[in-house]
């Protein structure tokens, strides 16, 4: 009996005890529950928040490729035209090319053409002088002819040119040839005049010894023995060193 009464109290404690342990156990249960909500809140809004993300960066790639592929036609389009503008600077390199090298050509043209005309510095016998380019031409034609040994066509074409050109530096020569022409011609008289007019006009000139041996040969076709001999005599003195004075001297033995 006495065993129950102290028992009591312990159990009416334990029975006081027991719904405030299940109404703890409950309060526990619920706290979980908004503690998983709340983190299946947050993973679901960070999952829409990654999703989200992902979008935008598709979406950023996608432009970014998009912007890519212009800038790509750009940088081709760019490409095609500084290779048309190459082609371009290649072509007017060409076209500047041949200009110059046509404008060379015609400078060249018009120098030649003027050359054709323009006096020229020659060489005859030991003397320079300027001639025409036609004048040239005339006197190596008439000499051509000399050589060929056609002596009455070297005879006109030489008289001819002393006439065309009386004060060409030619002249001397001409004369000279004009006379070997005449005397191979058996012109005496007319070969005689024309060494006597070259030795007249040019006494210095190279052909001058030989001009005046020709005028004691005339002289001496001509039966003029004397006069040839006192030619002789005077080519061994204005020219002694010369070859015409060593055939003078035999041509004298044999006058004498």
């Amino acid at each position: 009996m006495m065993r129950a009464r102290t028992l009591a109290p312990w159990l009416t404690a334990a029975a006081l005890v027991a719904p405030l342990a299940g109404q703890a156990a409950l309060f526990e249960d619920d706290e979980a529950r908004r503690a998983i909500l709340e983190l299946r809140q947050r993973v679901d809004g960070q999952r829409a928040a990654d999703d989200k993300q992902r979008a935008d960066l598709r979406a950023e790639n996608e432009q970014l490729r998009r912007s890519m592929l212009e800038l790509q036609q750009q940088i081709e389009s760019l490409r095609g035209e500084i290779a048309r503008m190459r082609g371009q600077d290649e072509q007017l390199a060409r076209d500047i090319a041949d200009l110059q090298r046509r404008q060379k050509d015609m400078a060249q043209g018009v120098e030649d053409r003027l050359r054709k005309f323009e006096p020229a510095k020659v060489s005859v016998d030991g003397r320079e002088f300027l001639a025409d380019p036609a004048e040239q031409r005339e006197f190596d034609a008439a000499l051509a002819v000399f050589r060929k040994g056609d002596f009455p066509g070297a005879q006109n074409a030489f008289a001819e040119f002393v006439r065309k050109y009386p004060q060409s530096g030619y002249r001397p020569s001409a004369l000279f040839w004009q006379g070997n022409a005449q005397y191979a011609n058996r012109d005496y008289r007319g070969a005689l005049a024309n060494f006597r007019a070259l030795l007249a006009q040019a006494p210095d000139h190279a052909r001058a010894p030989e001009a005046v041996l020709s005028v004691a040969n005339c002289q001496i076709e001509l039966k003029d023995n004397a006069g040839a001999r006192k030619t002789l005599d005077d080519l061994v003195k204005a020219y002694p060193q010369s070859e015409a004075a060593g055939a003078a001297r035999e041509r004298l033995a044999r006058l004498r």
